[in-house]
């Protein structure tokens, strides 16, 4: 089984959320497998630097760009395909944006370069003498290679296309369209176009073989209109297509027995040395008065609507009221932004908050907080709660998509059958959050109901490996049914 894995993200030489983590991960996970997964990932800036000098494989003109497709390895083995025109992909700034924030004006043209070259590769006329079964496209900027692949003539590779964040959809003026050189019948409502615009990810919904998305029930969340995100008409009509794969984790790099950026490592039998995890990270941060009669709420993401930053904001003053303490790492919007430095001006010795990202402050809160927050309104599968209850740090989260589907709410009887992992509250508000918080602290006071529940969480299996079996059994069955 031969597997073009095509992404806009791949870590750690590109990432902007967790598409860039599944990036790494998967293919580790499927070529363990034996299936033949190579990675296409255009060629930035950053990741040019850090490939070495990888050997040309083919030159193409692709949208009347010259680009060449270099032969490179990631990390972990997996082989790479970096797509390399610097015109398009060699600026400062990051995948979708400028150093402003802003989007850059050529997106459509840019990753319909990713997209068709992706198609190419997916063709008899492949100039690689290498011909995949799958293309398998990850969100919109790789998603129009459906419709490449659809008008291509002759024997071509079958496509799926994964949802990673129905939110992002790559919808641009019509007129992009003559620079995408797709025929004009393409743009139709049965086709890319999505209200007067071209949608690369509806492309990808309308023409590839499947489906899927990074959890079960943002698969059926997607399909009703309140959180369908404009696209819920489309799902709705493949949804026999349609299916939800749970996302894994990098257990090896998530674990709190043996990461680098831990001051102290600990597992379920050396638990306690967590708390000297607990105080370096108020140590480093400037907390005081911590101690275990102090809980410490952590809360690492983009500080945006979707994950609930505001939310955060809004119910800081009843947390804080309950004897916590907050640390909170991740950039975003300039309001929810200043929002945060504003609390922590408020709250000085009990309220932290780093702008940006870190990587070793992301290891250490996961370690040393509590409780993780994830107040966020939809959430297709999130890691970091999968990430907290491996490092016993339960979490706090609102019950929707894939935090419904790794989170097991902590109940009487849920504690008493040993399978709460965290704690998840209804509709999207400070005071149901509050609430939420005040539930978990009544556990985590009582020590022996509280381990029980760091125990539950910690013995989950997040690895790759059941959801690179689920991927597998979907590629052989695309596979036999294109051969029918």
């Amino acid at each position: 089984m031969r597997v073009l894995f095509v992404t806009p993200e791949c870590a750690p030489l590109i990432k902007i959320g967790g598409l860039g983590d599944v990036s790494a991960a998967l293919p580790v996970a499927l070529r363990a497998l034996d299936i033949d997964v190579r990675v296409l990932l255009p060629g930035y800036a950053p990741v040019m630097s850090r490939v070495g000098a990888p050997a040309p494989l083919a030159s193409l003109e692709i949208l009347g760009h010259q680009v060449r497709l270099l032969d490179a390895r990631l990390a972990s083995g997996v082989p790479l395909i970096v797509l390399d025109c610097p015109a398009l992909f060699q600026r400062s700034g990051g995948p979708y944006q400028d150093d402003a924030g802003v989007d850059w004006p050529d997106n459509a043209l840019r990753f319909g370069v990713l997209s068709r070259t992706a198609a190419m590769l997916g063709c008899a006329s492949s100039p690689l003498g290498w011909q995949p079964d799958i293309v398998h496209l990850n969100d919109w900027p790789a998603a129009l290679a459906a419709a490449y692949l659809h008008y291509e003539h002759g024997p071509r590779s079958t496509s799926i296309v994964t949802i990673h964040n129905l939110a992002f959809q790559g919808n641009f003026e019509p007129g992009v369209l003559q620079h995408l050189r797709l025929p004009a019948e393409s743009y139709a409502p049965e086709g890319l176009e999505f209200h007067g615009r071209v949608s690369f990810l509806k492309a990808g919904l309308h023409y590839a073989q499947a489906v899927t998305t990074v959890s079960p029930t943002y698969a059926q969340e997607i399909q009703h209109e309140a959180t369908g995100a404009g696209m819920h008409g489309v799902l709705r009509h493949r949804s026999l297509a349609l299916t939800g794969i749970l996302n894994g984790i990098d257990t090896n790099e998530w674990d709190p027995a043996a990461d680098p950026w831990l001051p102290a490592h600990y597992s379920g039998e050396t638990l306690a040395r967590k708390a000297d995890v607990k105080r370096a990270l108020a140590s480093r941060l400037g907390l005081t008065a911590i101690s275990p009669a102090v809980p410490l709420l952590g809360f690492v993401g983009r500080l945006t609507h979707q994950k609930g930053s505001d939310l955060l904001v809004a119910a800081a003053p009843d947390l804080l009221a309950m004897n916590t303490r907050l640390v909170v790492l991740g950039s975003g919007t300039r309001e929810q932004e200043n929002a945060l430095r504003a609390l922590a001006d408020r709250y000085p010795g009990t309220v932290s908050i780093a702008i940006g990202f870190d990587e070793s402050l992301a290891h250490l809160i996961e370690g040393g907080a509590d409780l993780f927050i994830m107040p966020s309104r939809f959430e297709p599968c999130g890691l970091n709660q999968m990430y907290s209850q491996r490092y016993g740090t339960p979490p706090v989260a609102h019950a929707t998509g894939g935090l419904v589907d790794t989170i097991v709410d902590c109940t009487e009887q849920t504690l008493a059958t040993g399978t709460a992992t965290g704690f998840l509250f209804r509709g999207p508000s400070a005071g149901a959050l509050t609430a939420a918080v005040e539930r978990a602290l009544a556990v985590y006071r009582t020590p022996d109901r509280w381990r029980s529940l760091q125990l539950s969480g910690m013995a989950r299996d997040f690895s790759w490996t059941r959801p690179a079996l689920q991927y597998a059994a979907l590629y052989r069955q695309l596979a036999a049914c294109d051969r029918d």
